[in-house]
């Protein structure tokens, strides 16, 4: 991975933490000052509430792409270091969508005239799993890399003995 694009990737973290940060930080403003403008149509309180759950679920794995970036870098991602960071953003991605699945149940009673709404916001929150699959079969192929680097320097040191 070349410079250029581990400053890019990294710029575009940071931005995008930043702006989480900044929307969990003004949701928590609005619900500690008790300034939340609910009419009655939908359940504001809940719903900030679980945004800023899901916003804090997603910063972990933005934190954990940092580190697995950061040993991309050093060349050292492909260790036993990495699953960890791995198996986290998996987790991540999944609260993410327990959290998805919670605002579309708040959002239900509110689209019974249409709930083709709520089958769409169902869909996505399938589509957000098929995310986790996704980072668990990229999971599966680091750790079958992990497993020829390791056999190939039990090898090299093999090779080195006999020579």
């Amino acid at each position: 991975m070349g410079k250029l694009a581990v400053r890019a990737l990294r710029a575009v973290l940071v931005v995008v933490l930043t702006g989480t940060v900044f929307v969990q930080a003004l949701m928590v403003w609005v619900l500690v000052g008790g300034n939340d403008p609910e009419d009655g149509s939908l359940p504001l309180t809940p719903l900030r509430v679980i945004t800023i759950l899901g916003i804090g679920t997603a910063q972990v794995a933005l934190v954990c792409v940092w580190r697995l970036v950061t040993m991309v870098r050093r060349g050292t991602v492909f260790s036993h270091a990495a699953f960890r960071y791995v198996d986290v953003i998996i987790g991540a991605i999944v609260a993410d969508a327990l959290v998805w699945f919670a605002v579309t149940a708040i959002n239900a009673p509110g689209q019974r005239e249409d709930p083709g709404v709520t089958l769409i916001m169902a869909g996505v929150g399938v589509a957000v799993l098929g995310v986790a699959l996704i980072v668990l079969v990229l999971r599966m192929l680091l750790a079958q890399a992990v497993a020829r680097d390791v056999e190939a320097a039990q090898m090299q040191a093999e090779l080195g003995e006999v020579i």
